[in-house]
């Protein structure tokens, strides 16, 4: 595939709203392992992982002046994408504690801190004028003051011609209203024309219906025109109105853990969208069962490779390449 063709250079950068943080990771499951402080954060890891694939990509978060702050400066330069909160902010970089099941999946605690030090007019003034897509974090309506400043965003993504997405990545720990945060999230996913989300996801959010019927719930909001589910070790699921398919994982040859896995990919799913001429409103129904089943294939390979190290480390495009020339 090529990486962008010219219609799609002229509309703008990716643009990743929501929240960066410190994952603090243990070497193992055992209890009492060493802990490893990496860069991370759902939106953080998918804006790394779609400026690794080649895509312009800028970041929409504060970054604290911390150390730990440093770190995460460190990854996104390194990767190729933009800051685009030029301005670090004092409060500290917030954590999440990880652990891992027996099979090496991920929960988190969080202690939030410097995601959250934003303005509206802060946010507003660093949007780029000409936004592809916005994808918004899955942070962003879990406190209700939050929800108003990020909903102003998503607007003026909107209004600036942006596709959105959303990785709904529902963080229990965190919801204090679970009513308000249903009813913020449903304002979102209002707006969204992708919408991802896991089969945990889907559990918490409609535990009475069953993925299809989910997919179909929400395919009929004003916006919608995909919806992914990720299965974890069952691979991954994608439906528009007009089709569906289904991928299976790829499993790398040295396997690390999980963390980033569905944030990796999300950018691999927007990535083959917009190098197949799909990444628009009206253009996603359009999608077949064939082109669905190519698409999650690809997404697959990049959170199967994300999955060879400790940690969120997306794969460059060319390790993409590497693995779909295998096939």
């Amino acid at each position: 595939m090529a990486r962008r063709n010219s219609f799609f250079e002229e509309q703008g950068m990716f643009v990743v709203g929501g929240e960066s943080l410190i994952d603090l990771v243990p070497v193992s499951a055992e209890p009492g392992a060493e802990r490893l402080a990496l860069a991370g954060g759902s939106p953080f890891n998918c804006a790394l992982a779609l400026a690794r694939l080649g895509n312009d990509t800028g970041f929409l978060c504060p970054i604290s002046r911390d150390e730990h702050g440093d770190l995460l400066l460190a990854r996104l330069a390194e990767a190729g994408a933009g800051v685009l909160l030029g301005e670090r902010v004092e409060a500290p970089t917030t954590r999440a504690i990880v652990t891992f099941n027996a099979r090496m999946q991920a929960s988190y605690v969080f202690e939030r801190g410097a995601d959250r030090a934003f303005t509206r007019e802060g946010l507003l003034a660093a949007l780029p004028q000409r936004v592809e897509l916005y994808q918004i974090g899955g942070f962003c309506p879990i406190e209700a003051e939050d929800a108003v400043v990020w909903s102003a965003v998503v607007e003026a993504a909107l209004a600036r011609g942006a596709v959105v997405s959303i990785d709904i990545n529902v963080r229990e720990k965190l919801i204090g209203d679970e009513a308000g945060y249903r009813e913020r999230l449903s304002g979102f996913l209002d707006r969204a024309h992708i919408v991802k989300l896991s089969d945990e996801d889907h559990r918490w959010l409609a535990p009475d219906r069953t993925i299809a019927a989910h997919a179909a719930e929400l395919l009929g909001r004003p916006n919608c025109e995909l919806v992914v589910v990720t299965l974890g070790e069952e691979g991954s699921l994608a439906f528009s109105r007009r089709a569906e398919a289904r991928a299976v994982i790829y499993t790398p040859p040295v396997f690390g853990d999980t963390v980033g896995a569905g944030d990796s990919l999300m950018a691999g799913i927007l990535t083959w969208l917009a190098e197949n001429d799909a990444l628009a409103p009206g253009r996603l129904p359009a999608l077949d069962d064939a082109a669905l089943a190519a698409m999650l294939r690809f997404g697959a390979v990049v959170a199967g490779l994300n999955c060879a190290e400790k940690g969120c480390k997306p794969p460059t495009r060319a390790e993409v390449e590497a693995v779909l020339a295998e096939a």
